[in-house]
């Protein structure tokens, strides 16, 4: 697989101790994504012929920085298109201003448009998704349902669903039993 690399030690000179050495992990790759941000609109679920769901939507990220030589501040908004597959139940949480964190991995894919030039697009391949907030007109407020949500194939790898248990009633909830929590509420 990688040419063999003799292993290498050496004094680190700002930790004063052996360390070793980076030659391997520049054999290596990674490529990895993590966003937070709003979701510039609703998200859309299609099938492909096999039957398999993709959820496209697009995720804003912004930064902001002042400016050395006016001092004024300003704001910069990154767009990143996201594609999610498997998923077919969350585009109906994946609403314009919702607030998420996604995980996953670049893609780039070419295709010729139809005046025959070359065309390069970039996409997050999202291996989870996790619900943050309401819109941004509710900020702060949470989700609709009360909490944060994971979906994706990370989701997908915990255990299968239990049989839902009962809501405990209201004597049993120290929160005043306005909210009925089941395991599969808590997010680990």
């Amino acid at each position: 697989m990688f040419p063999p690399i003799a292993p290498d030690y050496s004094l680190h000179p700002a930790l004063g101790r052996l360390c070793y050495s980076a030659t391997i992990m520049a054999s290596r790759s990674v490529n990895k994504v993590i966003l937070v941000g709003r979701l510039g609109k609703d998200a859309e679920t299609r099938f492909t012929p096999a039957g398999i769901s993709v959820t496209k939507f697009s995720v804003a990220t912004s930064r902001r920085w002042q400016d050395k030589q006016t001092q004024e501040w300003k704001e910069e908004t990154d767009w990143s298109d996201v594609t999610l597959w498997r998923n077919e139940n969350l585009s109906q949480y994946l609403t314009k201003g919702t607030q998420v964190y996604v995980e996953g991995r670049l893609q780039t894919r070419s295709y010729d448009d139809k005046e025959g030039k070359k065309v390069y697009r970039t996409d997050v391949v999202a291996d989870e998704v996790i619900l943050l907030g309401g819109r941004s007109d509710n900020a702060g407020s949470g989700d609709a349902e009360g909490g944060s949500r994971s979906y994706g194939a990370a989701a997908s790898r915990s255990t299968p669903p239990s049989k839902p248990k009962p809501a405990p009633a209201a004597a049993e909830d120290p929160f005043g039993g306005g909210m009925h929590i089941t395991d599969d509420d808590v997010p680990f």
